[in-house]
């Protein structure tokens, strides 16, 4: 059973967006927290700069300053420049294994454990002896006023006695308060320990689990964990960094579309100096010739260093060849739009990249060496075909006609033409999943209870691929049929399968289909289908059986 999962993932300062996803929720989660927080921190470091620069233009300096402020900016341009021309050289000092660890949640629970509180201290009971009166030489002749100080020494006593017991007693009563809201809060606090612990184990253990399916080979997990590897990859702000990952484990190829940068993203200025005459800055910049020369090597360069950190990274040599493919979104100067144009094309299996020594090679050289494809002026973005591109069609595909304009509530649909019925459901899933942008395709005829349509579903959580398989049958469904459904989705790599008849399902079908990703729609549900998008049919078993036979 397959579950994709997806996360969008947005930043609207460095308009960066991207869709990752994977079968497993945690790790998805994780992947786009770390997301987040590489372009929070290149966010934050932009703020920073353009905060400095603002600073700096708005800053009444001396003019000394306002040299020293021109030779750092002059500074920080070369440097950008440097970055862009080391863009292969920097990967070579870097390890681009994954360092599952770094992934796993290692934060300790931050809410401070209640505090309990402190046994009450109790004033000394009040003695007797303490309270005896003392009597002079009248109150032993004068009886009365002997016993008046005797009475008096009693209450006193007695005050003093219900005084010390209104005191513990008040103080007992306000410890068992505080030591019942001590409990309250030391088992809240627990079960929150409690529950953020078992997240982070839950998280740890998908990674875990993600680890190991790595290590076991798992086709899903190498996309995934190659996915992980170009992420990892430090690049400048303003490079998309986007890509598409399809891995196909017969031939242990995988074919990665790389979005590259367009040259209007590349940085010019190369100089600042600060004219004293004028009290202002003159800036310099790369010539249009440099600027074309320092572009087209920076596309060979991430070409060949998306194929060093991926071969690098194949830990388990899952990885035998490599097809990459550069990309460009780019406006059109002849029709103002914006399009995607392939620039290059190259395939190198592993063994031959890796005996490279990229320290040394021009990239150019080194790209066209690999029977690399591409213009020799790669700023023309000049389109080429792609040695090898995920694919996104399916052979099986077969234009589509309309039924649902035919069918009315005399349409009996178990009896209907089963290529006409066909059509039908791919209609009506075409209504269904069009709020949502999806796409529904009927595939080749054939009556081999195979695919008889597929939808693309584009919705972040319920969506992906899904085969849809139609049964025009007068009798109960069998678990068989139920079985090769979700052996076809097992076999297309499909999220989720669903199985429409005209007639219903049997015990075993629905026992069958539990907790699997599938959903199976009787002849009730059919009817239910049609009439919600606003059509009718009806559905009569004996009727259909009766013409059947007689065809």
């Amino acid at each position: 059973m397959l579950i994709m999962y997806w996360i969008e993932v947005k930043h609207e300062g460095l308009h960066k967006y991207r869709l990752i996803k994977g079968n497993d929720k945690f790790v998805v989660k994780q992947k786009a927290y770390l997301q987040e927080r590489q372009w929070n921190e290149m966010w934050e470091k932009k703020k920073e700069a353009e905060q400095k620069k603002l600073n700096r233009e708005n800053s009444a300096i001396e003019k000394a300053q306002k040299k020293s402020l021109a030779e750092l900016q002059t500074i920080e341009a070369l440097s950008q420049l440097d970055m862009i021309d080391k863009t292969l050289l920097y990967t070579l000092d870097v390890d681009d294994k994954i360092d599952w660890d770094a992934l796993k949640d290692n934060s300790k629970f931050k809410a401070p454990q209640p505090i309990s509180p402190q046994l009450p201290t109790y004033p000394p009971e009040p003695e007797k002896i303490n309270f005896e009166p003392k009597f002079g030489i009248l109150d032993k002749i004068i009886s009365s006023s002997k016993q008046k100080k005797i009475d008096t020494a009693n209450k006193l006593f007695e005050d003093a006695i219900n005084n010390w017991i209104k005191t513990t007693e008040g103080k007992k009563e306000q410890y068992n308060k505080e030591l019942a809201n001590y409990e309250k809060l030391l088992e809240n606090w627990k079960e929150k320990k409690k529950s953020f612990e078992l997240e982070k184990k839950d998280k740890n253990d998908a990674i875990e689990k993600k680890k190991e399916q790595y290590l076991a080979g798992e086709s899903q997990a190498i996309t995934e964990y190659c996915d992980m590897v170009l992420s990892n990859s430090v690049y400048p702000e303003y490079f998309p960094q986007e890509f598409e990952i399809e891995y196909n484990p017969i031939n242990q190829t995988l074919i990665v579309e790389y979005n590259l940068p367009d040259i209007s993203d590349m940085p010019t200025l190369k100089e600042v100096k600060y004219v004293a005459a004028k009290d202002d800055y003159k800036e310099s910049f790369i010539t249009e010739a440099s600027l074309r020369k320092m572009y087209d090597k920076l596309l060979y360069d991430i070409t060949l260093r998306t194929l060093h950190e991926l071969f690098e990274a194949d830990e388990v040599k899952a990885i035998e060849s490599i097809v990459f493919n550069g990309w460009v979104n780019s406006v059109n100067k002849a029709t103002g739009k914006n399009e995607d144009i392939c620039i290059l094309s190259v395939q190198t299996n592993k063994e031959e990249f890796m005996e490279i020594n990229l320290r040394m090679v021009d990239s150019k050289t080194c790209f066209k060496n690999l029977k690399g494809i591409g213009s020799s002026k790669l700023f023309s973005l000049t389109p080429i075909a792609p040695i090898l591109k995920i694919n996104r069609e399916d052979s099986r595909f077969v234009d589509s006609y309309s039924v649902t304009e035919n069918v009315d509530d005399q349409t009996n649909l178990a009896a209907m033409d089963w290529q006409d019925f066909e059509h039908l459901i791919r209609e009506l899933f075409e209504k269904e999943f069009n709020n949502s942008g999806g796409e529904v395709r009927i595939t080749r005829a054939s009556r081999d209870g195979g695919v008889d349509a597929i939808a693309f579903d584009p919705d972040p959580i319920r969506g992906g691929k899904i085969v849809i398989q139609a049964k025009r049958y007068t009798n109960v469904v069998g678990v068989s049929a139920v079985r090769d459904l979700y052996g076809t989705v097992m076999n297309e790599g499909a999220t989720k399968g669903i199985l429409v008849s005209t007639a219903d399902f049997g015990p075993d079908a629905y026992n069958f289909s539990k907790d699997k990703p599938l959903t199976l729609l009787n002849g009730s549900n059919l009817l239910h289908l049609l009439h919600k998008h606003g059509h009718r049919a009806k559905i009569d078993l004996k009727e259909a059986k009766l013409l059947m036979k007689d065809k």
